[in-house]
C-alpha cells in the first residue's frame, strides 16, 4: 500500500482484503475501477476474517492507494482456443514458463489494449461491460463465417459468440476489430464477407485491421499454414483498399486498413499519413513505420548539432522489417563527426520469415554482431526486452549481450523521436 495514500489515512492496511464498494461485489480489477469512480466510496473489507468499513471521500480518483496481489485481483483467463495460426503454439522448447500462456482475457483487454476471441466470455460478462460502458471492445474477429470461424479456432462457442457484437453495437460501445489472415484459409471471398458483414455495426465500428499470419520454423504438427508471396500479399492489399476506397467517400473513414508488414511482405511503399487516419490502428501494425519516421523528423527539426558530442561512432541492430527505413534515416542524419551503423539482424531463433524487431533474440544479435566494431554503443529494438527486467526472448539480459559484444548497450525505439536523440548521445 502506498504511504500517505488515501487507502492508509482511512485505516486500511496490509493483508486487508476487500470485499465491496458501496455494496458492491469486487471480484476483479473491473469491478474495482468502476465502482471506485464515486466520489464518496464505503469500502467493505475483512482483516482476519472480521469485517470492517472504511470511508474514503474524493473527486473520483483513479487511484487510492491500494495494492493487490495480482493486477487483475484475480487469475488470468488462459486461451480456450486451438487457432490453427496461433503464435505461442509455434514458440521453439525450452523457453521460460510464461512465453507459453494464452490470454483471452477481456480485463486485459481493456486496461492493455489486448484482443479477445470472445470465446472466453458469457451472457454475465457482456451484461457487465454494457452495464459500465467499457469501451472500445477489441476483438479478434478473423471471419463473420460461423462455420470457418469454429474451423480456424477449433471452438465450439467460435461462431455463436459473434453474436456479442451485435449487442456490444447496440449498447453504443464502440468496436475495434482485427482479422489475422491465413492464405487458403479466410481470405479471398471470405475475406469479402467478413469486411461486408463488419460494416452493418458502423458507426460503432472505428476500425479493422487486416494482418497476415506470423508464421515460424517451428511449426511441426501444426496445421499446414504457408505465407503470402509478394503477389498475393499486393491482391490482398488491392482487395482491402478497394472497399476502403468505398467507404472513404460513404462514411469518412477506410474502415479497413492493411498492416504495415503486408506492404513489406508486398514489396510496395508504406502508405502516407492520411491513409492511417491518425493511427488508429497503431496497435496491429497499421502506420506504425510511419509514425516512427514522423516522430524522427519532428525531433530532427529541433536538433542542435553543436550540441552533440563529437566524434561519436554508434551502431543499430533491428529487425528486417524495419531495416530498410531505419537505414535510410540514418544515412539521412548528415552530420560530420558522426558515424552510424545499422546492422539487419536475422531471426534464426524464430526462422527467417519472422521479421520484427519485437522478437529478436540475444543470441542472434549476438551472433550476427560478434567481431564488429560496433563503436562507442549499440541501439537495440526496446519492444524485444521483458520491460520489468530487460531480458530477451530467450532469457539473455543485456548485461549478458555487453559483455559478450564487448559495448554499451542500449534499449532504443519507443519512437522516432527517443531513437534520434539516443543515435546522438543526448538521450
Amino acid at each position: 500500500m502506498d504511504k500517505a495514500s488515501a487507502a492508509e489515512k482511512a485505516g486500511i492496511a496490509a493483508g486487508d482484503v476487500l470485499v465491496t464498494i458501496n455494496g458492491n461485489e469486487i471480484n476483479d480489477v473491473l469491478d474495482y475501477r468502476f465502482w471506485l469512480a464515486d466520489r464518496d466510496v464505503i469500502l467493505g473489507l475483512t482483516r482476519g476474517g472480521i469485517p470492517f468499513t472504511a470511508r474514503i471521500r474524493g473527486d473520483g480518483f483513479d487511484d487510492i492507494g491500494l495494492e493487490f496481489d495480482t493486477p487483475l485481483m484475480d487469475k488470468k483467463r488462459c486461451c480456450a482456443n486451438k487457432c490453427i495460426f496461433c503464435f505461442i503454439d509455434q514458440n521453439p522448447p525450452g523457453m521460460r514458463e510464461t512465453i507459453y500462456f494464452k490470454d483471452d482475457d477481456s480485463r486485459l483487454s481493456f486496461l492493455h489494449g489486448n484482443y479477445i476471441t470472445l470465446t472466453n466470455i458469457f451472457d454475465k460478462d457482456v451484461e457487465r461491460i454494457i452495464r459500465m460502458h467499457i469501451s472500445p471492445v477489441r476483438v479478434s474477429v478473423h471471419t463473420t463465417d460461423p462455420e470457418l470461424r469454429y474451423e480456424m479456432m477449433k471452438n465450439k462457442r467460435a461462431g455463436k459468440v459473434l453474436s456479442y457484437l451485435d449487442r456490444f453495437a447496440e449498447a453504443g460501445l464502440e468496436l475495434n476489430c482485427q482479422i489475422v489472415l491465413c492464405r487458403g484459409i479466410n481470405d479471398g471471398p471470405a475475406l469479402d464477407r467478413t469486411m461486408r458483414d463488419l460494416l452493418k455495426y458502423t458507426p460503432q465500428l472505428t476500425g479493422v485491421s487486416i494482418v497476415p499470419a506470423g508464421l515460424t520454423s517451428h511449426r511441426e504438427g501444426l496445421y499446414p499454414l504457408t505465407g503470402f508471396s509478394a503477389e498475393e500479399a499486393a491482391k490482398v492489399i488491392g482487395q482491402v483498399n478497394s472497399l476502403g476506397e468505398k467507404c472513404k467517400q460513404k462514411l469518412g473513414s477506410r474502415m479497413f486498413f492493411c498492416s504495415d508488414e503486408g506492404y513489406l511482405l508486398a514489396g510496395l511503399p508504406i502508405p502516407d499519413e492520411d491513409y492511417d487516419e491518425a493511427y488508429a490502428q497503431i496497435e496491429n501494425g497499421v502506420g506504425m513505420l510511419r509514425s516512427f519516421e514522423s516522430d524522427f523528423r519532428a525531433e530532427l527539426a529541433f536538433l542542435e548539432p553543436g550540441e552533440i558530442k563529437l566524434p561519436r561512432k554508434v551502431s543499430v541492430a533491428t529487425g528486417a522489417a524495419a531495416y530498410g527505413m531505419i537505414s535510410r534515416l540514418c544515412r539521412e542524419l548528415d552530420i560530420p563527426g558522426l558515424e552510424i551503423n545499422v546492422y539487419k539482424i536475422i531471426n534464426y531463433f524464430y526462422g527467417e520469415t519472422v521479421t520484427v524487431s519485437g522478437l529478436l533474440t540475444g543470441q542472434d544479435i549476438a551472433a550476427q554482431l560478434e567481431g564488429k566494431d560496433l563503436g562507442d554503443e549499440l541501439l537495440i529494438p526496446a519492444n524485444a526486452l521483458r520491460a520489468e527486467d530487460e531480458v530477451f526472448l530467450d532469457d539473455m539480459s543485456i548485461k549478458e549481450l555487453e559483455t559478450r559484444l564487448g559495448v554499451k548497450i542500449t534499449p532504443s525505439g519507443e519512437d522516432g523521436g527517443n531513437f534520434l536523440l539516443n543515435l546522438t548521445g543526448q538521450l
